[in-house]
C-alpha cells in the first residue's frame, strides 16, 4: 500500500511517500480501515525530530476517517463497512484526571493515518456522523478532543460565561470557538492577524482583539470566566491578567516557549485556578461527537490536499498561516 514515512534521514529530510508498504491485519478486539481521508496537526511536524531515523520506517499521522473493511474476533459494535473516525488516544478509555501509564497516540510509536489503511482496537473506530464528509471528518480526532476536554472537563464551562482564547487561527482554537459558542459561552479571541480575527468574526467570535492591543483596557467590562491557553510564554501573563477573579485558566500548549514567571502573590490573591490538559479519553471522545452531531458543528476547513501533495501540506502547515483545518485526500470521492 501506498504511505508518507518517515525514516533514513533525521529532521524533514526523512519524509517520501513510499509505494510498496506492507499492510497489518486485524487481530482480536481490532479492526481495520481504509482511510478516505486524514487531517494533519502540528504533532506531525514534530516526530520527525523525536523519531530515530536509523530505525524502521514510521507511517505518520494521527487523525483520519474511513471505512471498515475487515474485523478481527471479538469485535461486538462495529461491522464491515461501518463509516468511521479514529479515536487517536490509545489506551484511554475512562475519563480521568490524567491518561493511564501506556497511553499513547496514533502515528508514533506506532503506524499512523497518512496511509491506504490503518488497523486500530475496535474502541478507537467511532461512527462517522453523516452530516460530515470524510474530509471534515478526518479532522476532527486529535484537535476535536483537545479542544472538548479543555473546556468542558477541566475548564467546566457553562452557558452565558466568557471564554477568552487567545492565538485563534490553529485547528483546536477553531474549535474551541464553535464549541463554546454552540455552548451559549459569550467568546472573545485574540491574534495579531486582522484576516485571522475579521474570519473569527464571522465564524460567531462576539469580540477579536489586536495581539498589539492593551488586553487589559479592551476587556475592563469583561468577565472572563474562562482562558484557554496554547500560546505559552508570550501571552501567559497577559491572559492572565484579563481573567476575572476566581476564574479559570486552562493551558494545553506552549508553542512559543515552554518557562515562564508570574506573581504568586497576584495569583492567590486573586483566588485563580491554574489546569493542564492534553488530549482526552474514549469516553470524552464520544460525548465529542454526540456534541458535534447534537449542534450540527462542522470543522473549519482551511485546505484539502490530495495524497500526491502531502509534502505540500506539511509545508503550509509549518507555516502557521492556516485557518482551521488541513486535510489530505487518500482515495477517490
Amino acid at each position: 500500500m501506498k504511505g508518507f514515512v518517515h525514516g533514513g534521514q533525521a529532521g524533514l529530510q526523512g519524509l517520501s511517500l513510499k509505494e510498496q508498504l506492507a499492510e497489518q491485519e486485524p487481530q482480536h478486539g481490532e479492526v481495520k480501515i481504509k482511510l478516505k481521508a486524514a487531517g494533519l496537526n502540528h504533532r506531525d511536524l514534530f516526530i520527525p525530530d523525536r523519531h530515530d531515523p536509523g530505525e524502521a520506517d514510521v507511517i505518520l499521522g494521527s487523525d483520519g476517517a474511513g471505512v471498515v473493511i475487515a474485523v478481527g474476533e471479538g469485535v461486538k459494535e462495529i461491522q464491515e463497512g461501518d463509516e468511521v473516525i479514529i479515536n487517536p488516544g490509545l489506551g484511554w478509555e475512562k475519563n480521568a484526571p490524567i491518561p493511564p501509564v501506556g497511553f499513547q497516540i496514533v502515528g508514533f510509536p506506532g503506524h499512523g493515518t497518512f496511509a491506504e489503511t490503518i488497523v486500530v482496537p475496535e474502541v478507537n473506530a467511532v461512527k462517522k456522523p453523516e452530516s460530515l464528509t470524510f474530509e471534515e471528518a478526518s479532522v476532527i480526532g486529535l484537535a476535536g478532543l483537545t479542544a472538548y476536554r479543555s473546556l468542558f472537563t477541566r475548564g467546566q464551562l457553562r452557558s452565558g460565561q466568557t471564554v477568552f482564547i487567545p492565538g485563534i487561527g490553529g485547528g483546536v482554537a477553531t474549535f474551541l470557538l464553535k464549541f463554546a459558542k454552540a455552548a451559549g459561552a459569550r467568546v472573545i479571541v485574540s491574534s495579531r492577524s486582522e484576516e485571522k480575527r475579521q474570519l473569527a468574526l464571522t465564524l460567531g467570535a462576539d469580540r477579536a482583539l489586536a495581539d498589539e492591543g492593551d488586553w487589559v483596557e479592551e476587556t475592563i467590562n469583561e468577565k472572563v470566566d474562562l482562558v484557554i491557553e496554547s500560546v505559552g510564554a508570550a501571552t501567559f501573563n497577559r491572559s492572565l491578567e484579563v481573567l476575572g477573579k476566581g476564574g479559570t485558566l486552562v493551558i494545553f500548549g506552549s508553542s512559543t516557549g515552554d518557562k515562564i514567571e508570574f506573581d504568586l502573590r497576584t495569583f492567590f490573591y486573586g483566588q485563580y485556578n491554574l489546569l493542564g490538559s492534553t488530549m482526552g479519553s474514549s469516553e470524552e471522545f464520544h460525548d465529542m461527537v454526540a456534541f458535534i452531531n447534537e449542534h450540527s458543528i462542522k470543522p473549519v476547513m482551511d485546505k484539502i490536499y490530495d495524497f500526491q501533495e502531502i509534502k505540500e501540506a506539511f509545508t503550509h502547515l509549518n507555516s502557521s498561516h492556516q485557518f482551521g483545518k488541513l486535510a489530505v485526500r487518500l482515495a477517490e470521492k
